[in-house]
């Protein structure tokens, strides 16, 4: 076996063998090739695989690039027309109830009671969110309602992080690197993430009501 294999013609041998029969009776001959050695051939392959990387970044120059803040598109809560919203904020009715409120959303009229948060100790993030949301205008029901869907989130940790999609901080944002268009210390400050959670509440569900309405109904916002 092993005389065979090494006695057994390569198949372009073969081919030019049979090319030279068929050129035979013509006046024809098969151009004679230089004999490249395989090391002579390195350089070729090299040269193509270069050339096919660069056509296709030009093609698609993004397709190797990780997620990143400066690639992801950031909602315009302000400027966003209401068709790109889910519209929570004007379809829901609240009223002061004891102890709480009583929200009903949208028009399959889900009903939902939120207890009634009361005031942050003074230094904390919940207390930075309460203030963020009223120089937005916001009341006490929705303050109320953030703290009821944060708790269930993230518990109102700056750290945490679920195991199973990655989700990270406060507001678990997914990926974490969205939260950084508030500032570059998104993982560690909590008062950045909270800007970010409350500015993407507000573009999608005009409320943190409605955010806690859409992740009852859903389970997740």
């Amino acid at each position: 076996m092993g005389r065979y294999e090494a006695e057994r013609t390569t198949l372009s041998h073969r081919l030019a063998g049979g090319i030279d029969q068929a050129l035979a009776k013509t006046p024809f001959t098969r151009p004679k090739l230089p004999r490249l050695k395989r090391h002579a051939t390195r350089p070729m392959w090299g040269f193509i695989f270069s050339v096919g990387f660069l056509l296709v970044s030009i093609v698609d120059p993004y397709s190797g690039t990780m997620a990143s803040a400066s690639t992801m598109q950031v909602y315009d809560y302000e400027g966003g027309s209401p068709e790109q919203t889910y519209g929570y904020a004007s379809t829901q009715k609240i009223s002061y109830s004891r102890g709480g409120f009583n929200i009903v959303t949208g028009d399959d009229a889900a009903a939902m009671f939120v207890e009634a948060a009361g005031a942050p100790e003074s230094g904390t993030a919940k207390a930075y969110a309460l203030e963020l949301l009223m120089s937005m205008k916001y009341g006490d029901d929705q303050y109320s309602c953030l703290v009821k869907l944060w708790e269930r989130e993230s518990n109102w940790r700056h750290t945490a992080r679920n195991k199973s999609s990655g989700a990270y901080g406060i507001p678990q944002s997914l990926p974490a690197t969205k939260m950084a268009t508030e500032g570059p210390d998104y993982l560690t400050n909590p008062e950045t993430q909270i800007r970010w959670g409350v500015k993407y509440i507000k573009g999608r569900y005009g409320s943190p009501c409605g955010a806690l309405a859409h992740s009852d109904k859903l389970g997740w916002y």
